[in-house]
Parts: structure tokens; C-alpha cells; sequence
């Protein structure tokens, strides 16, 4: 017969550390709820989000009917494999989620504790929409990376190193058909072009509409893996998109374009003319 004295049991306990302790208790939530979205938000639009779903939902599951539904002698044998479950569970987690921990080790250890100034930053926008709206109006390919605070030195290093100051003429070089760079991507950190002609990790194909072609899948696959901001521009059609955080953003416009970059990039660019480049695209 089931019995919700261990329910009672848990209510009696919580109401007696809020009456006793409840700023401690509290403060404990506060800090319990902050990991825990630090940790959703990270995962959000990875691989290892639908996976720690599943983890959760079992754990919340399993632990009801034992702990909460079940008293003692109540569930034996299921309590006996949830006890030996949870230790292997931590062992299985860090396996499952090698990829999203080596991620965040990397961003921990890449983290810029500096940025570009104000006006810098909002100037680079600019080019770099003065040279999205040329690719655009003129269905060129382009696949444009906007670094963060991690950094990409990794995938940096198998480009063609340029180190020169963002142009919209130089993009426009860069991506212009023939280029022995154009069919890569152009790494952008701050207000200089680090890099040209790199190969970004590609997005699992099943997880994305087949119409989607490899810049596409690029630009995903990079934002799975780091902060980043990446700009497509399709080579077919001339449509804008922008990959953040595995989420593609399709058919933008220059101006909303511009509103993503700059609030991804925690710039204002007000009072910055847009000169004619939003007739195209």
C-alpha cells in the first residue's frame, strides 16, 4: 500500500529551515536557480540539451516513486538499483557531455576580459554590413565570423593568417568568386581580420532542413561550439542569416541584421548613417 508519509516528511522539513533559517534557505535557491539556468542557457540549441532532458525528466520521475511515493519496503528492489544508478550516473554524464565540458573549459579559458571600444566596435559593424548588402545584391557566397569573448585560435590556425583592419573593400575581396578564400570563412576579433580561408566544424545534417547547404551547416556547427556571431550570405539566393548559439536566424535584413550585431555585440550604434546599403538584400 503506498503511503505519502515521506512527502509529509519533506514538506515538514523544508517548512521548519524557512521558519528557523530562511535567509540561508533562500539565498540556497537563488543560488541552485542561477546554476541551473547558467547551465540550460549554455546547453540551449546544443546536442547535449535534448540528452540532459532526458536525464532530468528520469531522474525527477524515478526519484518520485521512491522517494516520495515509496516508504520502506515499498520499492525495494527499485531502490536498490536507484541507489547504485545515481553513482554510475555521474560517471555517465561527464562521457555524455564530454563535448559540452570541453566547450566550456575552453570558453573559461578564453575569455577576453577586454573590449573593443564603442565606436570601434560600431564601425566594424558598418563595414561589415556595407560588405554583406555588396554579397547580397550580388548573390556572392559569404561566411563572416564575429568573435566574442572566446577565443578562436584553434580554428584560426588553419586559415590564412591577414591580420589587417576590417574594409568593407577587403571582405568584398576576400569572398569575390575565384578567391583562393572565397569558399571559407573570415574571422573578425575586435576591429581587425584575423584570419581568412578557415574551415569551421560542420553542423550534424540531420538535425537541420537538407535545404540547407555547407555554409549554412558551418555556421551552425561554429555557434555550437563557441560565442560566436556568424553572418551567412547564400551564394544561391542572396538571403542573410546569422548562427548564434545553434540557432540560424534566416532571411534578415540589413537592418535587422544590423539590430542583432549590435546587441550581440553590446555596441550602440546610433547616429551611424546607413548610407544606401539597406536597398539591397
Amino acid at each position: 500500500m503506498l503511503t505519502f508519509e515521506p512527502l509529509d516528511q519533506l514538506i515538514a522539513r523544508l517548512l521548519g529551515y524557512l521558519r528557523n533559517e530562511p535567509f540561508v534557505v533562500l539565498l540556497e535557491l537563488l543560488i541552485f536557480w542561477v546554476l541551473v539556468f547558467v547551465v540550460f542557457r549554455f546547453l540551449r540549441g546544443t546536442r547535449g540539451a535534448r540528452a540532459i532532458k532526458g536525464v532530468v525528466v528520469l531522474l525527477i520521475a524515478t526519484t518520485l516513486v521512491i522517494k516520495v511515493l515509496g516508504s520502506e519496503g515499498v520499492f525495494e528492489r527499485l531502490n536498490f538499483v536507484y541507489q547504485n544508478f545515481l553513482g554510475y550516473a555521474s560517471l555517465a554524464m561527464v562521457i555524455v557531455f564530454q563535448p559540452e565540458l570541453r566547450r566550456a573549459l575552453v570558453r573559461i579559458g578564453e575569455a577576453r576580459l577586454f573590449r573593443t571600444a564603442g565606436l570601434q566596435r560600431a564601425r566594424v559593424i558598418e563595414e561589415v554590413i556595407s560588405s554583406v548588402a555588396y554579397l547580397s545584391r550580388n548573390k556572392i557566397g559569404g561566411l563572416i565570423v564575429m568573435e566574442r569573448e572566446v577565443g578562436m585560435e584553434g580554428v584560426v590556425e588553419a586559415g590564412t593568417k591577414l591580420d589587417a583592419v576590417v574594409s568593407q573593400e577587403l571582405l568584398n575581396t576576400v569572398f569575390w568568386p575565384g578567391s583562393a578564400l572565397h569558399d571559407m570563412a573570415v574571422i573578425i576579433r575586435g576591429e581587425r581580420i584575423v584570419a581568412a580561408g578557415v574551415q569551421l566544424p560542420l553542423a550534424e545534417a540531420e538535425q537541420f532542413s537538407s535545404e540547407l547547404g555547407s555554409r549554412h551547416r558551418a555556421a551552425i556547427g561554429l555557434s555550437q561550439e563557441s560565442d560566436a556571431m556568424v553572418i551567412v550570405v547564400s551564394e544561391e539566393t542572396g538571403t542573410i542569416s546569422l548562427a548564434e548559439r545553434g540557432r540560424l536566424i534566416r532571411n534578415l535584413s540589413l537592418d535587422g541584421l544590423r539590430t542583432a550585431l549590435v546587441r550581440g555585440l553590446g555596441e550602440v550604434a546610433a547616429g551611424i548613417p546607413n548610407g544606401d546599403n539597406d536597398k539591397a538584400a
